[in-house]
């Protein structure tokens, strides 16, 4: 039966903010753990998938961290990004920026290496394969030592060819983003972009943090900033993306239920919004389930849906090929809502 909202599924939009380790379906990660060896303490995909039920931030990041456990190989991360891309192609994304946490895996006993030489497998023929560009963020884990994170940054300086930027990730709370001041002043100086997470569960004051000291663009969440009137009028002034994630936010309990989400609130008061599924083999859908869910739920009319994904393109990291975002904006432009896939 077709759904209500399946019209959308070809409205062309850009995905900033997805970690790809957040993409390990159930039913890849029994293939990888087969595969490498693994013996994972669930008995099937469906006991796993009801392990999927998290009270806050930290009870998901316990089981994504686990599961991370699958992914050994060049071969298991190519494997991975290709199961996304071709999820994310099936729901009109066009261009991704794609999170990695390196230090997850080296952690491990992994090399740096292996595991952007096996994203890039996939993210280098993703054009071709797809039809989705992408760019690929490293991000720091916050709850790490500063001292780790610059010397994952130093190890990665063999693959900067095909890193874009920087992020921030992980455990919020208590971990301000002035921890991370001298690794982003480092980045900075390699000519890389900045994104952080900020304001999700931790305060405000973070997302302040994060745009004087680490000197952001975007800043990832940032949903608590409309506790604060003055911030919102900075965003909104300097046209500081934000990269938003309802189904993530609900699943989470960062916001009660969808209903709650002050989307439409952030809007109207002009920040410059965007979705996005954050980890969504967790929390219950990719970028257009995330498009459904709002539409449905806070009533976004079509003009407002067609702003969110222009802004998803304003806000990528495209500059070194705007001629690649003006035809983004074109195909947003023309989309027609009244017609059919």
């Amino acid at each position: 039966m077709k759904r209500p909202y399946d019209e959308l599924m070809s409205l062309p939009k850009a995905e900033l903010h997805l970690h790809i380790e957040g993409t390990l379906e159930p039913e890849l990660a029994f293939e990888l753990a087969a595969r490498n060896g693994v013996t994972l303490p669930y008995a099937d995909t469906d006991e796993l998938r009801e392990a999927y039920r998290f009270e806050d931030l930290q009870s998901f990041l316990n089981l994504y961290y686990e599961l991370m456990a699958v992914l050994r190989t060049e071969r298991d991360f190519e494997d991975l990004a290709n199961a996304y891309l071709a999820r994310a192609a099936a729901q009109g994304v066009r261009h991704a920026e794609i999170f990695f946490d390196p230090q997850a895996h080296t952690g491990r006993g992994l090399e740096i290496g292996t595991v952007v030489e096996g994203l890039w497998r996939a993210l280098g023929n993703s054009e071709a394969n797809h039809g989705v560009s992408t760019r690929l963020i490293l991000c720091f884990l916050r709850d790490e030592s500063a001292e780790s994170a610059l010397a994952t940054l130093d190890a990665a300086k063999p693959y900067l060819d095909r890193i874009t930027g920087v992020g921030l990730d992980s455990a919020e709370v208590g971990h301000p983003p002035a921890k991370f001041r001298e690794v982003y002043e480092a980045a900075a100086a390699l000519g890389l972009r900045r994104v952080a997470h900020a304001g999700e569960e931790g305060p405000p004051e973070y997302i302040t943090e994060a745009l004087d000291v680490l000197g952001v663009e975007r800043v990832d969440h940032g949903l608590r900033c409309v506790e604060d009137p003055a911030l919102v009028e900075r965003l909104v002034r300097d046209r500081v993306p934000l990269t938003l994630c309802p189904l993530s936010n609900v699943r989470l309990r960062t916001v009660d239920t969808l209903a709650d989400h002050p989307l439409p609130a952030m809007l109207d008061a002009g920040l410059m919004c965007t979705v996005n599924s954050d980890d969504p083999a967790y929390f219950g859908g990719y970028a257009d389930d995330n498009f459904d869910a709002v539409r449905a739920t806070l009533g976004l009319t079509d003009e407002r849906l067609r702003e969110l994904a222009r802004n998803s393109f304003l806000a990528s990291f495209l500059e070194d090929d705007e001629e690649l975002r003006a035809r983004y904006l074109a195909e947003v432009d023309a989309y027609d809502f009244q017609s059919t896939p």
